[in-house]
């Protein structure tokens, strides 16, 4: 028999599911049963074995996409802290918005559940992960800068932008933080929180 047409070796059943598996998930598949772990039992829950029970899936499947817990743990935060993961923050397509309208998109990150919760889950993993931690911070900048911009676009100063940005990011932080033993700001207080840092001279 020729070699080009000599059968192919066996396969075992297990080993050829985890191919199958392994093709079907996608990295984005794998982080976000690893999001649904965090929130339920939290960071010291996460294994290689319980994130491969949490999609049905064999170890042969998780090992098609990465090296170990510490590349899919570390994988997992970046990717709930990037660029493309806006759209869970209301963050999508803020720049083609009139600049008030950009404040009331980005305040619906104050009020929603999920992604307070994950924001949570991730800002207290990065105390002890440093890798984690570049990935809050560039978050955090991301946002600064957006709101920076924002209030510059109605007519602020860059020093005054950047102060009141701060006060709307500090706000942010400590909702995320402090959001399980204080009431949630209903749409009719952000908004009037919002008017507040944006008023030009202070009230009377």
């Amino acid at each position: 028999m020729s070699e080009t047409s000599r059968p192919a070796a066996p396969v075992s059943k297990r080993k050829a599911a985890a191919r199958g598996s392994a093709r079907r998930l996608s990295v984005e598949d794998w982080t976000a049963a690893t999001l649904r772990i965090l929130l339920r039992e939290g960071v010291a829950a996460i294994t290689i074995a319980k994130v491969c029970d949490e999609l049905g899936v064999t170890k042969g499947s998780f090992y098609w996409h990465f090296d170990g817990i510490d590349q899919l743990l570390e994988t997992t935060a970046q990717s709930w802290c990037a660029d493309h993961n806006d759209a869970a923050r209301g963050f999508q397509d803020l720049d083609e918005l009139p600049p008030r309208q950009r404040l009331d998109r980005m305040g619906e990150l104050l009020t929603g559940e999920r992604v307070w919760q994950v924001e949570l889950a991730v800002r207290d993993w990065a105390r002890t992960n440093t890798k984690v931690a570049e990935a809050v911070r560039a978050l955090d900048q991301r946002i600064f800068h957006s709101l920076s911009e924002t209030l510059v676009d109605m007519g602020f100063s860059a020093d005054q932008a950047q102060m009141r940005a701060g006060l709307m990011c500090f706000a942010g932080i400590g909702f995320v933080h402090g959001n399980q033993n204080l009431p949630v700001p209903t749409e009719a207080q952000r908004r009037a929180f919002f008017q507040f840092v944006t008023e030009r001279e202070a009230p009377h």
